[in-house]
């Protein structure tokens, strides 16, 4: 896949869907792609220009979409279909119902997922939406990093005979995956850096901004080990406690409520393991929130790179006392 992006370019998760929907609409006569009325913004548009004739506009109809995509299944189509986040829980229903109790082949993307969404407000923010796909029998869910990961995932999706729902996100952020080498793998994490206080179990953009707290810590004499988990759902078991066992102290960092999403994931298979592992989730608390750049949200939320180093800080000391 011919990927445009290198580590510290800035991209959006988004633009990483597009692209690997397009590679693989050029690999797989079989694969079509439908939207709810928001294609250029979805980057599945990208696809349409070039197979118009295997791409549905589907207008504001997102429960049509959904039934439409099941229907494409059983005739033997690998359907793509996405949407806002937010508007994708219009079909929650036939999701439920239609996809996932007959384990159909059908892939969902979420676009413009959590408080990247900015200036569109509370209304726009989709915060509980991993904790809904995730909760689903026979459903895979991912979260990536960037949009190389992002590419790669759809190639994942694809690969996999069953549902799936991807999370997307609209503004820039920075790249930390190579195009060449990188791969997504469900059910893998993958140690983007080594420590021994605290470890940082991210997704989404606060993978960037686990690195960044990770650089800022070191200078404080807190080495910070930043393992991304973008296979929430299934989470890499194995990962989770070797991290947790390595440093006795979790963080996990996420745009999404801080329940039912990876954090919880997380917690699960902590106290399953017993490891005895302290942990700390960074996320959106239980409210609903306001309008703001990404930059104000991710700050006034505790969720960028300043929130994830308080929390590591936090954690860490408490246990100590």
């Amino acid at each position: 896949m011919d990927l445009p992006w290198k580590p510290g370019d800035k991209a959006a998760i988004r633009d990483g869907y597009g692209k690997g929907l397009l590679a693989l609409g050029e690999a797989h006569e079989e694969v079509v792609a439908l939207d709810a009325d928001l294609a250029d913004s979805t980057r599945s548009a990208w696809f349409g220009k070039a197979f118009p004739e295997r791409f549905f506009q589907m207008g504001i109809a997102e429960q049509d979409m959904v039934v439409t995509a099941c229907g494409m299944a059983h005739m033997g189509k690998v359907p793509f279909a996405s949407t806002f986040a937010i508007f994708l829980e219009r079909a929650w229903e036939q999701v439920r119902n239609c996809v996932a109790r007959q384990g159909l082949n059908v892939n969902l993307c979420g676009s413009h997922g959590g408080l990247m969404t900015g200036q569109d407000g509370s209304s726009a923010h989709a915060l509980e939406d991993v904790g809904i796909y995730r909760g689903l029998p026979g459903f895979r869910v991912v979260v990536p990093g960037d949009a190389v990961e992002a590419a790669h995932a759809v190639q994942a999706m694809y690969d996999y005979h069953g549902p799936t729902y991807m999370r997307s996100t609209r503004a820039a952020v920075p790249v930390v995956h190579e195009a060449t080498g990188h791969t997504f793998a469900w059910g893998e994490g993958q140690t983007l850096r080594e420590g021994e206080d605290v470890s940082v179990l991210c997704n989404g953009p606060q993978v960037a901004e686990a690195l960044r707290a990770a650089e800022a810590a070191a200078k404080e004499g807190l080495s910070i080990q930043v393992v991304s988990l973008a296979s929430v759902k299934p989470i890499d078991r194995d990962a989770v406690l070797a991290a947790a066992r390595r440093t006795g102290h979790v963080v996990t960092a996420e745009d999404h409520f801080v329940h039912n999403g990876l954090g919880s994931a997380v917690a699960e298979v902590l106290a399953e393991a017993g490891t005895g592992a302290a942990l700390r989730r960074v996320g959106v608390q239980d409210v609903f929130t306001t309008s703001g750049t990404p930059e104000e949200l991710y700050r006034a939320y505790a969720i960028d790179a300043v929130g994830i180093l308080e929390a590591a800080r936090g954690l860490r000391a408490h246990v100590a006392a």
